[in-house]
């Protein structure tokens, strides 16, 4: 789980906390769903995010699966090699999920679909990534969920499935003979966030479920783990904005020292240790 940071001293930080990093896109909500919608409700919250506004499903009836997806928001779509190594992520409150009155939890994926090229019958080629399972609740908050990838790989990373085709043995989903990773990667019409995991099939459950900040980035490719803004090389104050702007988030780039996965001073006195070497 990632806790987002209350460090008093870095007060002067957290207010950069609605800005996004140069070049990251990042869908807060506060300015409506931006061709994003949960189970098809796009009609946004405008308090209770991560901070501010968020998107949130509190219809009862039972539905199989989750599925936060845009089909519009030309930022997590097309070629997604502009972004080079990327990161991809979504804040998520689970308020609960039942399967026939008891709590139960549901794997929370990422899937790049491309509806273009597809030879096998199948309505869409697609890779996806298993981010993490979702809690019967958020006891402790909100939970970051993510994932980096280098956008130019052709075989699947690990950790990575694929979908558009099946085993013949297993009857598993698979990508397609014909298709990479990469240039799955390349044509992307749709991109989701769902409990649907490829090949499974459930029955129906109620959620109740929150998400706020639906990021895509370029990973830091800088000097060392200071030199978090342009120009890449150099280490100066768009630097310590940027990390604190990452920081105040709960941006993964941010969480530079044990413990892993909460943000704390340790978090700033790495940041402070790496500014101050400098860059080679």
């Amino acid at each position: 789980m990632r806790h987002i940071p209350t460090i008093s001293g870095l007060a002067f930080g957290l207010a950069l906390g609605a800005q996004a990093l140069a070049g990251d896109v990042v869908v807060t909500f506060d300015s409506g769903a931006q061709g994003f919608s949960l189970n098809g409700w796009d009609t946004t919250s405008p308090t209770g995010g991560n901070p501010g506004a968020q998107l949130h499903w509190e219809n009862f009836i039972d539905n199989f699966g989750m599925s936060l997806r845009t089909d519009t928001n030309a930022d997590f779509l097309g070629d997604l090699s502009r972004y080079g190594q990327a990161e991809m992520g979504v804040d998520v409150l689970v308020n609960f999920i039942e399967f026939f009155g008891s709590p139960v939890t549901r794997e929370w994926v990422l899937e790049l679909r491309d509806y273009d090229n597809v030879t096998t019958g199948y309505p869409y080629v697609s890779v996806w990534y298993n981010l993490g399972t979702l809690p019967t609740n958020s006891e402790d908050g909100w939970v970051r969920f993510g994932v980096q990838f280098d956008t130019a790989q052709t075989e699947l990373p690990e950790g990575w499935g694929g979908y558009g085709d099946e085993d013949p043995n297993t009857f598993e989903p698979i990508l397609p003979a014909d298709r990479t990773f990469a240039d799955v990667l390349a044509g992307v019409d749709e991109a989701v966030f769902t409990t649907y995991v490829p090949g499974y099939f459930y029955g129906f459950t109620n959620f109740d479920l929150q998400v706020d900040n639906v990021t895509i980035r370029s990973v830091n490719a800088g000097c060392n783990e200071a030199d978090f803004a342009e120009p890449f090389g150099s280490l100066d104050f768009s630097d310590v904005v940027s990390f604190l702007t990452a920081f105040s988030l709960g941006d993964a780039s941010a969480d530079l020292a044990e413990p892993i996965g909460s943000f704390d001073v340790s978090d700033v006195v790495a940041f402070l240790g790496a500014f101050g070497a400098g860059c080679p």
